[in-house]
């Protein structure tokens, strides 16, 4: 009885460690399956949401574009801040209520993939009417964007600003 009871009880764990595995095997894939990979096309559909989201001033666009652990550092003439989510679209929403005539543009290249993200450089070009005088503003921008529902948002920025 006791050798009965001690192959029974081995059996019992084998099967035991065996379901365990499976339900391992089959979360990984499920999870594997439900991340997304970056391509350049998401890239480019990125870059094509902002400018259309910007020039259409529409912060609930933009905002989706944006990831909420985003990280936005800014330079310029020496002198850098950095900005998270809220703090980038309060400084956007500022902008765009205080000025007219809100250009937006952007370009992007040397784009780099690995996995769910992407590296790039991106460029924009921004321009409006405050006071009566025409301001424009050149980003140049390291940015990594992330796969999120389906879609790349930006994750971070590391930006230098040119006031034209």
């Amino acid at each position: 009885m006791k050798r009965l009871w001690g192959k029974s009880l081995m059996a019992l764990l084998l099967k035991g460690a065996s379901i365990t595995a499976i339900v391992a095997v089959a979360s990984t894939v499920s999870i594997s399956a439900q991340a997304a990979t970056m391509t350049e096309a998401l890239v480019q559909n990125y870059a094509a949401a902002m400018k259309s989201s910007a020039n259409s001033q529409s912060i609930n666009q933009v905002a989706r574009l944006v990831s909420d652990d985003a990280l936005i550092s800014l330079s310029r003439k020496g002198k850098s801040t950095s900005l998270d989510k809220d703090a980038y679209l309060k400084l956007l929403q500022n902008s765009w209520n205080d000025t007219s005539n809100y250009r937006y543009d952007i370009s992007v290249d040397n784009i780099v993939i690995t996995g769910d993200q992407a590296k790039a450089n991106v460029t924009t070009n921004e321009s409006w009417t405050k006071n009566g005088q025409q301001i424009s503003f050149v980003t140049t921008s390291r940015v990594t964007l992330t796969v999120s529902t389906g879609n790349a948002v930006l994750l971070r920025a590391v930006s230098q600003v040119a006031i034209n």
